[in-house]
């Protein structure tokens, strides 16, 4: 008879433990998406700095969530800079580094550099 006890609780238990365990997952890939955001923001300046030599950045944004194109999560990096360069120029340089970006520029003359990946964690929560 206390085995079937035993055996009782943990089936009723079973449906509340498995439901912790997807919120601590969706906390846990929450977490790791947004430390995988500023990575790529951080990675982004230093590449920046590193292949446009005269490149002063001015502002810098970041932000994880959904972009609108779809059920997903997507890390987006915004670095705004300022360089004597013409935009076909950043744009070979950048090439060679990120395979998706966008250059914009600004009407002061400043560049925008925008690049969107795919989150680690790219079915979370966040992406719904």
């Amino acid at each position: 008879m206390k085995v079937l006890k035993r055996i009782g609780l943990c089936v009723l238990a079973l449906p509340f433990v498995l439901v912790c365990l997807y919120i601590i997952i969706e906390i846990v890939g929450a977490c790791v998406n947004h430390i995988s955001t500023g990575r790529q923001t951080s990675d982004l300046k230093r590449t920046l700095t590193t292949v446009v030599t005269d490149a002063e950045i001015t502002d810098e944004y970041s932000w994880t969530g959904n972009t609108g194109n779809g059920n997903h999560v997507d890390c987006v990096s915004e670095v705004t800079f300022s360089s004597g360069l013409d935009e076909n120029d950043i744009e070979k340089a950048l090439k060679q580094n990120y395979d998706s970006f966008q250059l914009t520029v600004k009407e002061n003359g400043d560049y925008t550099l925008r690049v969107v990946t795919l989150a680690p964690f790219w079915d979370n929560i966040e992406g719904h």
